[in-house]
């Protein structure tokens, strides 16, 4: 099935100082349990660790983001407290067997849970496989809601489910999820990189009518068009579901994951973009994915995760 553990408090610290100066000083250990809900007018996030990459390896990448979670508590905790937050951290999920189908569930049950008790969900990745069970509880609590996914990413994850599902083929499967019911699958991807999807995979795109800006247009220089094609799928959803998969940075930031490329975006126009998806109001869960601790070096690709992670509780 899966196992699910309570953080330990050891990721959690920072340099002594006065109190709530940092984020480690200020978040909650809390069993998944006993949360209670969250007023309605306060900063509520809840942390939860996907500490899985059984998708990664059905999908022969280098295995190694199960480690991620924890990284990135360890570097989240020591980075400055701004304004007062709300943080509770929810523990992590384990998978168990190699049954990637339970744990995904396991994950759907755990941000329906948050979202119902007004947490925004902040889910520490693990493989991309991590998309589908996130998916699936937000699609659980919100039913009858029009969801956009924004993706950040070199990669569509839209790859054929001939086999076992895996990190190539979250979209795909969302997509199916949503095709049951009779409703739109509506997808954005924001640094794809040519060479790096098939054709096939363009044409998959193509067909599921998916939007999307290849990497050499995803710059500062194309702003003003990344600014309105971004604008433009917000107005048209409801609510807005974040995805980061790390290996859409250009190496030279995110050396640490299963896909590293020096040819990917620059983090410049990944947080003007994404300050432009938080001020919208309609972003209601997100999560990082494909951190590979094992391959970082001096922890580059956890402390951006951590910052990502800093940016979405501050705005």
């Amino acid at each position: 099935m899966y196992i699910y553990k309570k953080t330990d408090n050891e990721f959690w610290t920072g340099r002594t100082s006065f109190q709530n100066e940092y984020i480690y000083q200020i978040v909650q250990n809390i069993d998944i349990a006993d949360i209670k809900t969250a007023a309605e007018n306060s900063k509520n996030f809840a942390l939860i660790g996907y500490c899985v990459d059984e998708g990664v390896h059905r999908n022969q990448g280098r295995t190694g983001a199960a480690l991620a979670p924890d990284s990135i508590r360890t570097f989240l905790g020591r980075l400055a407290l701004h304004t007062p937050l709300n943080l509770v951290d929810v523990g992590n999920i384990y998978i168990d067997n190699h049954n990637l189908e339970a744990v995904q569930n396991a994950l759907a049950e755990r941000v329906s849970a948050l979202l119902a008790k007004n947490y925004l969900p902040i889910v520490l990745g693990g493989g991309h496989d991590i998309a589908f069970g996130h998916f699936k509880g937000i699609y659980r609590q919100y039913p009858n809601k029009k969801i956009g996914i924004i993706n950040f990413d070199a990669h569509f994850d839209l790859r054929d489910i001939s086999d076992l599902p895996n990190s190539g083929t979250p979209f795909l499967q969302i997509n199916h999820l949503l095709k049951e019911a009779k409703n739109a699958f509506n997808y954005l991807c924001l640094g794809i990189r040519a060479e790096a999807n098939t054709k096939a995979l363009f044409d998959t795109a193509e067909a599921l009518s998916v939007s999307y800006i290849l990497r050499e247009n995803f710059t500062l220089f194309y702003w003003e068009r990344i600014k309105q094609s971004i604008k433009n799928f917000i107005d048209d959803n409801d609510f807005i579901y974040v995805t980061i998969d790390m290996d859409g940075f250009s190496s030279a930031y995110a050396p640490g994951v299963s896909a590293p490329s020096p040819m990917g975006f620059e983090t410049d126009v990944f947080f003007k973009s994404f300050s432009l998806i938080h001020q919208s109001k309609k972003m209601i869960s997100v999560d990082i994915a494909e951190l590979n601790p094992k391959y970082d070096i001096d922890n580059h690709t956890a402390r951006l995760a951590a910052s990502i992670v800093w940016h979405i509780m501050n705005g």
